[in-house]
């Protein structure tokens, strides 16, 4: 588990191809430090495993399905990535509670600068927008952020100086695509109060059960 507060920001420096799948070398000092074999570390917003560790560096096996359904099947050498380790029991939640679990890659739409901070449309895959609220959380590229604006299609997020500096979103343009996890809490609803996919306002009064939505981890 997660809370969406970026640690670091690190760097692919390899990338092996091995048919159905990759292995990822990352530089990331601080997110390595007390890293160990089968540890997690949140990629991109994307919960990936650690298999080895050296240098300030760590090797992360990156499976098909999560290369096709999140962004980390277009990084390569020289990306910039968000890092972060799972929260520790007792620590303190700064974020939101995130699962490094991807529900959808949206798309950077617009930036409007302004003198203290920027806001970023961002366009939302089909299916995800009754999951985003006006003021609710939502994941992007592993970072924590409230909406300012939900749409239909689309919603906004407003980046602070630190966010900007310290964190892949600084940097995003218009036409890349970033990591999107939406609020975990909003999922359960929908499943317990029985509502279809396809059709929010249906609901199952049989058995009381919907339709489970993939994610990736």
């Amino acid at each position: 588990m997660f809370t969406g507060i970026v640690e670091e920001l690190g760097e692919i420096t390899a990338v092996e191809n091995l048919g159905d799948s990759s292995r990822f070398r990352l530089r990331g000092p601080l997110v390595t430090e007390d890293a160990r074999h089968g540890d997690s570390i949140a990629v991109n917003g994307v919960c990936l495993t650690v298999v080895e560790t050296a240098d300030g560096e760590f090797t992360a096996d990156v499976m098909a399905e999560t290369l096709n359904r999140s962004s980390l099947g277009a990084l390569a050498v020289g990306s910039r990535v968000n890092l972060e380790r799972p929260m520790a029991l007792g620590g303190r939640l700064g974020g939101h509670l995130v699962q490094g679990h991807v529900d959808g890659t949206g798309t950077i739409v617009a930036r409007e600068p302004s003198e203290h901070w920027e806001v970023v449309r961002v366009a939302l895959p089909a299916g995800l927008s009754r999951y985003v609220v006006e003021k609710g959380s939502i994941t992007v590229d592993g970072v924590s952020l409230t909406v300012v604006e939900a749409g239909d299609d689309y919603f906004t997020i407003s980046l602070i100086p630190t966010t900007l500096a310290l964190t892949t979103l600084g940097v995003k343009q218009p036409g890349d695509p970033v990591n999107l996890e939406v609020d975990v809490l909003a999922k359960y609803v929908e499943r317990l109060l029985g509502t279809q996919h396809g059709d929010p306002a249906r609901t199952d009064t049989g058995t009381g059960t919907g339709t489970d939505k993939e994610t990736v981890k």
